[in-house]
């Protein structure tokens, strides 16, 4: 009879802990449907709590359940320390990070949080591209420019055999796409009256020529491509808008035109960048080359497949022009789009090219070896395509 009473009260005691935990569970999900939907626990809520977590923790639980992930553990990779996940998420401090400790308190300091995923010759945290948003009235003043009156195309075709030699073409196709969301960034040497970088905007002289250099030396190498020229900053101010929307107002036009073109296989989105020259220049076979840097919005969900063209890109250029890229970063969070339309197209990206204190002649060049790079890009993926 002794185990009788044994095994009925160990049947009650575990009787008693799972209904308590199922009465507990049904009053935890009432509270949590009836509660304001402000005080409710939402996926960014979540994702902001496990944001700074390693990745690689969540694998190693997995591993915990399914043995099968164990076997692709690195060998090398310390097991996770518990208590220090959880005084991350408690603290959202890093211990290994001191940039953790003055983020929340300096205003600015969390765009140190984007990431280097390719760092070229010298790039690192102190010359991260820099997104000016300047207002809308400065942009769309009226200033003198001026470029060197020498004829520019003439001078690129007798300087480069390659429009003289057989190419393979798209035909008709255009595969290639490119805008200019901040349409009218302009380059100091070039507005003769401007010191200040924060006001090297025109409504000519801009980024729009180095879209245009960039097609022509892709058609050249038998790469359809379209150049959209639609003047961004005077649709932002017949709108209403702010330079904060320009990437709102570009969208429609990107959607449009992959929507009706189903041949585009690349969209770029050229700008130039606002740091120093010294960060933005190199020198290649004695002549100067505006550098390119790739940049990746990190906030939709296929970020990674855009990163893979940019990480292909960048080993090209490297390849080929040592020292024009200066490598591939991501950005997200706060005072910045971060998605800079590229999940409309996962070969989209945006490209910086040089900056303000850049040449013509120096993006030109540039914009001639990035289609260089393109096209054999394109042409090698052609031919695998053909052959399998």
């Amino acid at each position: 009879m002794q185990w009788k009473s044994n095994w009925l009260r160990s049947f009650y005691q575990k009787g008693s802990v799972y209904f308590i935990g199922f009465v507990l569970l049904f009053i935890f999900i009432g509270i949590m449907t009836t509660v304001k939907p402000a005080y409710r626990l939402s996926s960014e809520i979540i994702t902001g709590w496990t944001n700074d977590i390693d990745s690689s923790f969540f694998y190693y639980l997995l591993s915990l359940e399914n043995r099968a992930f164990q076997q692709s553990y690195l060998t090398d990779k310390n097991k996770p320390n518990v208590s220090t996940i959880l005084f991350q998420v408690a603290t959202n401090l890093t211990p290994k990070d001191p940039r953790s400790l003055i983020r929340n308190e300096i205003p600015g300091f969390s765009s140190f949080d984007n990431q280097i995923l390719i760092a070229g010759k010298g790039t690192n945290f102190t010359n991260f591209p820099i997104e000016s948003s300047p207002p809308l009235k400065d942009v769309l003043k009226e200033r003198q420019a001026f470029i060197d009156q020498q004829d520019k195309e003439t001078e690129w075709n007798k300087n480069d055999n390659r429009t003289k030699k057989s190419h393979p073409t798209t035909g008709d196709k255009n595969v290639v796409f490119l805008y200019n969301t901040h349409n009218r960034e302009s380059f100091l040497p070039h507005l003769p009256n401007v010191s200040d970088p924060n006001e090297a905007h025109h409504k000519e002289v801009n980024i729009t020529k180095v879209s245009e250099r960039l097609a022509t030396s892709l058609k050249a190498n038998g790469i359809g491509t379209k150049v959209d020229n639609t003047d961004i900053m005077s649709e932002l101010n017949n709108k209403g808008w702010d330079y904060g929307k320009s990437y709102e107002a570009s969208r429609k036009i990107v959607r449009e035109t992959v929507a009706a073109n189903k041949d585009i296989t690349y969209v770029f989105d050229l700008h130039r960048d606002s740091i120093d020259r010294n960060k933005t220049t190199t020198k290649i076979n004695q002549k100067s080359y505006a550098r390119v840097m790739i940049v990746i919005g990190a906030e939709h969900d296929a970020y990674e497949k855009n990163q893979k063209l940019a990480a292909k890109l960048h080993y090209l250029l490297e390849e080929k022009y040592p020292g024009l890229s200066r490598g591939v970063f991501t950005k997200k969070g706060a005072g910045t789009n971060g998605i800079f339309n590229q999940d409309l197209s996962e070969n989209a990206l945006l490209l910086e090219f040089g900056g303000v204190e850049n040449n013509i002649d120096e993006l030109y060049r540039s914009a001639d070896a990035f289609a260089d790079v393109l096209s054999e890009l394109y042409w090698d993926a052609e031919k695998v395509d053909a052959d399998s």
